[in-house]
C-alpha cells in the first residue's frame, strides 16, 4: 500500500463543512486568544477550541497555569466565535485528531519554520489536515501578564518601606 493510498484511508470523509481546531493554554485570557479564535472562526465552518489540561499545560511551559481549567474552558465556551470546547490531555495532536476530527488545525506563526511546527505539518499532512498559521500577538502574553502580575506581588525594596 503506498503512502498515498493510507493518506486517503485516514483522512477525514470530505463533509460539505469545515471543522477548525485551535488548541491552547488559554490562561489569564487576553486580546491574543481573541484573535487567534476569531481568525480561525473565519476559516472554518465549526470552531473546537481545545483547551489543554493543567497537567498538560505544566508539562509544556513549566508551571501550572493561574486560572484552573473549569474556568479556563467556561470562558473559552462563551467566546462567541467557538463551537465547543475540547479539553486536550494528551501531547500527541494527531491523537487529539483521533478524537475530534477535526479538517484544519490553527498555531501561532511562531511555531512556523520550527522542529514542533514542521513535525506538526508532516504528521497531519498524512491524515489530510491542513496546519494553519497566524501572526502571533507579541505585545501580549500569559507569560508577560504573569510577569507583571508576579512583579505587582513582591515586596518593595528595603529602601522604599522606610519611606
Amino acid at each position: 500500500m503506498t503512502e498515498r493510498d493510507m493518506s486517503e484511508l485516514t483522512a477525514p470523509a470530505r463533509r460539505p463543512y469545515r471543522i477548525g481546531y485551535a488548541p491552547g493554554a488559554y490562561d489569564l485570557f487576553h486580546i491574543g486568544h481573541l484573535n487567534i479564535l476569531r481568525h480561525a472562526r473565519s476559516q472554518c465552518d465549526y470552531l473546537v477550541a481545545g483547551v489543554v489540561s493543567d497537567e498538560m499545560a505544566e508539562m509544556a511551559k513549566g508551571r501550572r497555569p493561574v486560572i484552573p481549567l473549569v474556568e479556563r474552558l467556561e470562558i473559552v465556551r462563551s467566546v462567541r466565535y467557538v463551537d465547543a470546547a475540547f479539553v486536550e490531555t494528551v501531547p500527541d495532536k494527531v491523537e487529539t485528531w483521533r478524537q475530534v476530527r477535526f479538517d484544519v488545525i490553527f498555531k501561532g506563526d511562531d511555531w512556523r519554520g520550527t522542529p514542533k511546527g514542521d513535525r506538526l505539518e508532516k504528521d497531519f499532512a498524512a491524515h489530510g489536515v491542513e496546519v494553519v498559521y497566524f501572526p502571533y500577538t507579541v505585545h501580549t502574553s500569559s507569560t508577560q501578564l504573569r510577569r507583571a502580575l508576579d512583579a505587582l506581588s513582591e515586596p518593595p525594596p528595603a529602601a522604599e518601606q522606610r519611606g
